[in-house]
């Protein structure tokens, strides 16, 4: 799967640019996307507004890591693994048993997006399985992506050439489009372009970028962990739909 969103929009940390400083070997949105509908000719292209794009292939796909996408009310969701506890979810959101687990986590997201104040924590800490998966909700502008605690499923994310976000679970789709500006996507958490990293299970610490250097001081890579020594003021919220768009409109500007 591929999802690139641009900058605007994506928002990423700035500390996935870090390793690539002084060099440019990453490309652009449109290379990547092209990049990927040459290499799986299966693959089906979501064109979503302001340039973003999503994208799906079952080539190669993993039986106990299956992919789906689901599009629905203008929430584009693509999954990635299984949810052990399935079941208990559809009853809990009251969803038929034919319901998928894509489907299971737009329920969630639209709790949190509609049913305000509730921490974005809470959407992802009941889900028990092997996952990794991105919403994106058209209306808002607003991105949600999760993985396991475990990081059970392959996903890294990085940056392209014009500072939009990057998001797969190809390696090498992730290695030619973003160069050196990329890491895996923390386990056991959740990034919101609204407000960043969080850990959905310390959600009240920190998680930060940590670098690898060489001898010289050159940083060769990064990843995320989460700093249990460092609080935040509160578990970040967010507002009524409103609210969300608002917020959209802010990071527009």
């Amino acid at each position: 799967m591929l999802a690139v969103f641009a900058k605007a929009i994506g928002k990423p940390p700035e500390e996935l640019r870090l390793p690539a400083m002084g060099s440019n070997n990453s490309k652009t949105p449109e290379e990547i996307v092209d990049k990927f509908q040459s290499s799986w000719l299966d693959s089906t292209v979501y064109n979503l507004p302001h340039g973003n794009f999503m994208a799906l292939s079952h080539v190669d796909e993993s039986p106990i890591h299956p992919r789906s996408v689901v599009v629905l009310d203008d929430i584009f969701c693509i999954f990635m693994g299984a949810l052990a506890n399935i079941a208990e979810l559809r009853h809990h959101y009251g969803l038929p048993r034919q319901a998928t687990e894509a489907m299971i986590v737009v329920e969630a997201y639209k709790v949190l997006r509609d049913r305000a104040p509730y921490p974005p924590d809470q959407v992802v800490k009941h889900l028990e399985g092997k996952f990794a998966f991105i919403i994106f909700d058209a209306k808002t502008n607003t991105l949600f992506i999760a993985r396991d605690r475990e990081g059970s499923v392959e996903f890294q994310w990085g940056m392209a050439k014009d500072g939009s976000l990057v998001c797969s679970d190809n390696p090498t789709i992730i290695i030619e489009g973003c160069g050196q500006a990329r890491a895996a996507f923390p386990p056991g958490c959740i990034f919101m372009n609204g407000s960043g990293l969080i850990s959905f299970d310390h959600p009240l610490h920190k998680v930060r970028a940590v670098a690898h250097e060489d001898d010289s001081g050159n940083i060769l890579s990064v990843y995320f962990q989460v700093d249990l020594y460092t609080k935040i003021p509160s578990i970040p919220r967010t507002g009524s739909a409103a609210n969300w768009a608002d917020a959209a409109e802010v990071k527009g500007e």
